[in-house]
């Protein structure tokens, strides 16, 4: 494997728009810094983006731009958003030069495209994240002018960015005595009912539950659980959800890839529910990634019943725990880090 180290300082990060994205900035951010590079950023004024980094001194300089989505519109919106992109990439490419940006990192969404294509136009080295098993849109534009394409799938996978917690709390699970119901920060209905649904029976089979709920759906849960005289951890967010999971058997959960990366990291076997409406069903084929390596359950939403649950939970859930073990490992933010800093060049790709 040959390499050519060429000690870039000056990189610049970009996308966001949700905390799937967010979260693997500041991952590779924290990496750059401990490196001694110096790292800037450029996201979105809409989108979480702001609240995430517009007070995060860490980054050398900060842009937030008025970026918008151009795929879902049509007609003279469609339009309009093309001529805010070409506008924004323009501020991009003026903040690129300013400060001698020498990398771009693209971890994608709308908030990613201005300083993605200013990359291109000025010949800047663009490498470019997908966090899922079928890419996105602007990544798949992008793929084609990436010296490096980072994916956590398939061949050449790249480890996911996760935090060192989910490793560090991880542990093979041989039995069930507690499942944890996530339907991620904003909740997830269908989760909500599903879990109350069976509830009464982990109950009875002397099975605890932990329960993210989402904040929007907090009280009416909460009230179901005492109305069923069970008592059961719920919560509507939690800030060290990974100390949750850790004491947690057996999961149910939305196929994110943040979130499913973490509970990989952690070793826990997952039955996933894929939102039915995300992106190219991207949740489902990241699920599906994990079922074909009988590391992983996927269910579609109206397919979920509990009699399909019950079944599962009687499965070797220890199997499954040590199957996670080859899929991902620590580290994968300084490895990107690394790449960053100083590209090598790898037979493969793709």
């Amino acid at each position: 494997m040959a390499s050519n180290m060429v000690n870039r300082r000056n990189i610049l990060l970009t996308g966001g728009g949700t905390g799937g994205h967010l979260s693997i900035v500041r991952a590779v951010r924290e990496e750059l810094s401990k490196r001694g590079a110096e790292p800037f950023y450029i996201g979105s004024r809409s989108g979480q983006d702001r609240a995430w980094f517009a007070n995060d001194t860490a980054f050398k300089k900060r842009l937030f731009l008025k970026s918008v989505g151009v795929v879902d519109k049509k007609g003279f919106s469609k339009a309009a958003s093309i001529i805010q992109l070409l506008k924004s990439a323009k501020e991009a490419y003026s903040f690129m030069k300013i400060y001698d940006i020498e990398a771009v990192f693209s971890v994608g969404g709308y908030s990613a495209a201005p300083a993605s294509f200013a990359a291109i136009v000025s010949r800047t080295p663009l490498f470019v994240h997908e966090q899922n098993a079928v890419s996105g849109t602007l990544n798949r534009v992008l793929k084609p002018f990436a010296k490096r394409f980072i994916s956590p799938y398939g061949k050449g996978a790249v480890d996911y960015p996760v935090e060192s917690s989910f490793f560090e709390t991880a542990r093979i699970r041989t039995k069930i005595g507690s499942v944890i119901f996530l339907g991620g920060s904003q909740g997830a209905k269908s989760i909500n009912d599903f879990a109350l649904s069976v509830a009464a029976e982990l109950k009875r089979r002397g099975i605890a539950i932990i329960h993210q709920t989402g904040n929007s759906d907090y009280k009416r849960v909460i009230s179901e659980y005492r109305r069923l005289g069970i008592e059961a951890d719920v919560f509507g967010f939690d800030k060290e959800l990974y100390k949750k999971i850790a004491v947690s058997d057996f999961a149910v959960s939305r196929g994110g890839a943040g979130t499913l990366w973490e509970l990989a990291a952690n070793r826990i076997p997952t039955l996933f529910i894929p939102y039915p409406y995300a992106a190219g069903d991207h949740q489902y084929k990241n699920s599906l990634f994990f079922e074909k390596r009988s590391a992983g359950w996927v269910l579609r939403e109206k397919a979920l019943r509990p009699e399909l649950f019950w079944k599962i939970l009687e499965e070797d859930i220890e199997r499954v725990s040590r199957n996670l073990v080859s899929l991902i490992a620590p580290g994968g933010a300084g490895y990107i880090a690394d790449i960053l800093i100083g590209e090598q060049l790898f037979s493969d790709l793709s």
